[in-house]
């Protein structure tokens, strides 16, 4: 389990802004990638969004005072590679708070209009006469296997953020999904894009699926005792046999029992 802090504040004009952070280069994994603070659940995590408040703080000096910077939801968890991340939206109401950035993990820190991410237009101005040649969002979609060899497929977006000139990555895949669902929630409208792909699976199917189907999930379940029972419903698998060999047998003596009290 993890969690990401999506941090919010008010510009000049009313309209709401996000701030997205630069990876550092010397990170082992999604090294110079755009991304929100966030990280695992820690054992003294007691709950989410501590987890989000605790890793914003590490890495970009965010306070974890709630005056300051009060919550205002957690959403519904999305599905990575390898953890499932839940996004925690706050606001940030003190303007005279400064960032203070643990090099060791984050490179630099900007703002992104939250409102961006409901668009294919691009929010930045060009000079007279300039012509798009790199579209501001674009998508692909990926084609898996899932549940009784079905193709299903998940849509992997991506929105320029005008800084790649300075080296500065698209926000894309997680977190680019993660800012489309924030921004809908916030303005309570959809994008003028199709997020996912004709006849996608739920998010709940595709969480289900990867607790049976991806070893590192399934390990986690059987090693904290967790019964897929559950999992194997929402996505339409029958029992494994040993599951009905013992439904068989528990039917057996239910009605074992039900003569004997007749007889």
């Amino acid at each position: 389990m993890a969690a990401v802090l999506v941090a919010l504040f008010v510009g000049r004009k009313g309209d709401l802004y996000v701030l997205l952070s630069r990876r550092s280069a010397s990170l082992r994994t999604y090294a110079g990638d755009t991304s929100l603070p966030g990280g695992r659940v820690d054992s003294e995590d007691r709950s989410l969004e501590d987890t989000a408040r605790r890793e914003a703080f590490e890495e970009i000096g965010l306070p974890r005072d709630k005056q300051k910077v009060p919550l205002l939801c957690v959403l519904e968890p999305f599905l990575a590679a390898e953890l499932i991340v839940t996004p925690v939206v706050v606001l940030i109401l003190d303007k005279t708070l400064t960032p203070i950035l643990n090099s060791a993990e984050v490179a630099s820190l900007f703002s992104h209009p939250l409102a961006s991410f409901l668009t294919s237009i691009s929010p930045f101005a060009s000079s007279e006469g300039e012509s798009e040649e790199v579209p501001y969002h674009t998508y692909y979609d990926v084609e898996t296997t899932g549940p009784n060899a079905d193709k299903q497929a998940f849509r992997v977006h991506r929105f320029l953020t005008g800084r790649e000139a300075g080296g500065i990555k698209p926000v894309y895949g997680l977190t680019a999904s993660m800012m489309i669902r924030v921004a809908t929630v916030g303005y309570g409208r959809e994008p003028d894009f199709e997020v996912f792909p004709p006849n996608a699976p739920s998010t709940e199917k595709r969480m289900a699926w990867a607790l049976l189907n991806r070893p590192v999930f399934r390990e986690a379940c059987e090693k904290e005792g967790v019964d897929l029972a559950t999992a194997r419903r929402i996505v339409g698998l029958a029992p494994p046999p040993s599951d009905q060999q013992e439904a068989v047998e528990g039917g057996r003596r239910r009605r074992g029992r039900w003569l004997r009290g007749k007889l």
